[in-house]
């Protein structure tokens, strides 16, 4: 099978992939809680091992990603992706969804670092910036006729989408080995892969590189922070809505309706993004982080206290496509300050940031839900995005980011 060029696959993976998850993420959350039978505290247990699990191997699987092939690495992630999900759906036991999490989260975090390197690699520097944002366009599209189908999946069982979506995932796995282009990638000589010596010097490179640019040190800890919001909202946004009283439809239902209305609004939020700023300029790139991050504390209020189901629904109606906002900005600004050699690894670091934040946020919110109530948990993890808040706005002056690009270019 010929090989496509690396931008149409880019994309056609997020709309692929995206489809796929959403056929099994809609439904997901319903199935642990009236399947399984989880309740708030169990709910974000599951989420706090799977952090764990990509904290662990997040910056291994950079590294491979680094030293070997990042397509490859993309490639294993589908495919353990789609058999650890395939488990949680076959087995409504508590174990067999925490045995899940730690299989699928490994095969998350081959994909992580992996693919915004693959394709700052494949399509340039210059121009990653607007492939992720198109690249977001794409998947939410792709989720939209993802939501359709688990709905109708999940009205036989609320199993049925997920063991079906993760038999795709490993399909579409096999499919990119097909299709996949790796161009732009110069891996690591195979003489010099004989030992762990490569990759210890390229985990302390992409360190070395963190350590040394406050910038990227800001953005690490963001991520952190807005991992500890997104972790208690994630898991425990559905338990709140269904407290209220769900008119007309069933709650898989009204699952459906939100996320299909939340991605259609992303997808024209994306649009006027990837047109209105500039993501090869970090000053703008910032300010846009710092307007999504202030309205999605603002709403974030609103749904925790509202008083009714309506005001609920116009809340997160408006939250998912702003919360969709904020990781492609983040990356794109990150991008510009990681040279190639190095990329997969500090985009793992990034990540595994982000999953240390949700470890450490997730068992806090959830003993807040369980203790107290979900209205004060989902306020709590709202007040998680003042320090972000206050990382995005930091000044960075026009000679410290010079400075630091010029390393780079050295």
């Amino acid at each position: 099978m010929k090989r496509l060029d690396g931008y149409t696959v880019f994309l056609f993976q997020e709309f692929t992939g995206s489809l796929l998850f959403a056929v099994i993420f809609t439904a997901n959350i319903l199935y642990q809680v009236q399947t399984v039978g989880l309740n708030p505290f169990q709910l974000v247990l599951v989420g706090t091992v799977l952090e764990l699990t990509a904290f662990i191997a997040e910056v291994p699987t950079g590294i491979i990603a680094d030293v070997y092939s990042r397509r490859l690495s993309i490639i294993i992630g589908y495919v353990v992706v789609g058999i650890g999900l395939m488990l949680e759906g076959s087995i409504p036991q508590f174990w067999a969804v925490l045995l899940a999490q730690v299989i699928w989260g490994i095969g998350i975090t081959f994909q992580s670092g992996a693919l915004e390197a693959w394709v700052a690699d494949e399509v340039g520097q210059e121009n990653a910036g607007k492939a992720f944002l198109r690249g977001a366009q794409f998947g939410k599209a792709g989720a939209l006729v993802g939501i359709g189908v688990s709905v109708l999946l999940g009205s036989i069982a609320l199993n049925v989408p997920i063991v079906v979506g993760a038999a795709l995932l490993i399909v579409l796995g096999i499919v990119l080995a097909f299709i996949m282009p790796e161009t732009g990638f110069k891996p690591t000589p195979r003489e010099d892969r004989n030992t762990f010596q490569h990759m210890g010097h390229t985990f302390r490179a992409g360190t070395a590189l963190v350590r040394k640019n406050r910038i990227l040190i800001s953005l690490l800890l963001a991520a952190a922070f807005f991992g500890a919001f997104s972790e208690g909202f994630d898991r425990l946004w559905l338990p709140h809505l269904v407290q209220f009283t769900l008119p007309y439809f069933e709650p898989i239902v009204w699952v459906g309706i939100i996320d299909a209305v939340s991605l259609g609004l992303g997808i024209v939020a994306t649009e006027f993004v990837t047109r209105r700023v500039d993501t090869n300029n970090q000053f703008i790139v910032a300010r846009a982080l710092q307007i999504v991050i202030a309205l999605i504390m603002a709403l974030m209020f609103v749904y925790g206290l509202a008083w009714e189901f309506s005001v609920a629904l116009i809340a997160l109606l408006a939250l998912n496509p702003l919360r969709g906002m904020n990781y492609p900005l983040a990356t794109a600004w990150m991008n510009l300050h990681v040279e190639s050699s190095v990329r997969a690894t500090v985009f793992s670091i990034r990540n595994q940031a982000d999953a240390f934040g949700q470890m450490l946020g997730g068992p806090i919110l959830g003993a807040i839900a369980t203790l107290v109530s979900l209205r004060a948990e989902m306020v709590v993890a709202a007040l998680f995005l003042i320090p972000t808040l206050y990382l995005y706005s930091r000044k960075f002056d026009a000679n410290e980011m010079s400075n630091v690009q010029a390393e780079l270019n050295m």
